[in-house]
């Protein structure tokens, strides 16, 4: 090991190392410098945007959508600045980054298409920060829109990373993007119940439930005429569709312990079975 290191002093200039580290130092300290100045400029213009923004009451997305594109392009200008200053040929950089760019496009084209979808959703709003949506089948709200995934966080608190191009490519269902929601709940009767008076029923119980709205006006529909029941639908629309899960189970629950109530027949399914004989033959 000693002989090692007799070998690299033997070979080291240390002296000039020392006195060209010494004279680079100057150079190093000012990238630093130049570093810090555009993270506090990112900073100072970070905190005056949210300002405007909230002036304005500009949307969430589109603010998340601004000091997105402004954060990368503030923190690119700082990095080549500070190479430059060190003596990196930033010119040179840039055009192998150029080339690179293209082969790496090959390689990373689905980071490559997440991000041009990112920039797609911000440009088009299928849904906004806040939104309750479901994207593939999962349900819940959209809690963050970055430009590689949008973040969902589902009812049970799982935290979900859409990739974008799924979503562009996907049918994409929003909850509130309108002003009131529909909540359909089916249910059954048996097939001797008086249709005309389950339907009472079930609207009286709409009208005791303060969070649905009069207009449109709840409605009792058939849907299903089965050997052993009747089926049923109970739509009624509902004022903060942000609710709407609450709303709907609470609704269920009510509907069903008023048919109850009222002894309407709410029939399992049956099955009939009919025994057959079996003889061998001689």
């Amino acid at each position: 090991m000693s002989s090692f290191q007799d070998f690299l002093i033997s070979i080291i200039d240390w002296e000039l190392l020392l006195r060209k580290f010494v004279a680079w130092l100057p150079n190093l300290i000012s990238a630093i410098v130049i570093l810090g100045g555009f993270y506090l400029l990112w900073q100072a213009i970070r905190i005056s945007s949210e300002a405007v923004f909230k002036k304005t009451k500009l949307d969430t997305t589109a603010a998340s959508f601004i000091l997105t594109v402004l954060k990368y392009a503030i923190v690119s200008i700082g990095v080549i600045s500070a190479l430059g200053k060190i003596g990196v040929n930033t010119i040179s950089i840039l055009t192998s980054l150029g080339v690179a760019g293209l082969t790496l496009g090959f390689a990373a084209k689905d980071a490559l298409s997440n991000m041009i979808s990112g920039v797609f959703i911000f440009w088009d709003r299928p849904f906004v920060i806040g939104d309750l949506v479901e994207i593939e089948n999962h349900y819940g709200r959209v809690e963050r829109i970055t430009m590689r995934s949008t973040r969902v966080i589902t009812p049970d608190g799982r935290m979900l990373a859409v990739p974008n191009n799924i979503i562009i490519n996907s049918t994409v269902a929003s909850y509130t993007n309108f002003p009131h929601l529909r909540l359909d709940i089916p249910f059954t009767i048996g097939v001797n119940e008086d249709i005309v008076r389950t339907r009472n029923i079930a609207l009286r119980v709409c009208s005791e439930i303060e969070e649905l709205i009069d207009e449109p006006k709840p409605e009792v529909s058939v849907t299903e005429l089965n050997d052993y029941n009747i089926g049923l639908r109970l739509s009624a629309w509902l004022e903060n569709e942000r609710l709407h899960i609450q709303v709907r189970d609470k609704l269920r629950e009510i509907l069903f312990e008023a048919l109850r109530e009222a002894k309407i027949d709410m029939p399992f399914e049956t099955l009939s079975i009919n025994p057959i004989r079996l003889e061998s033959g001689a």
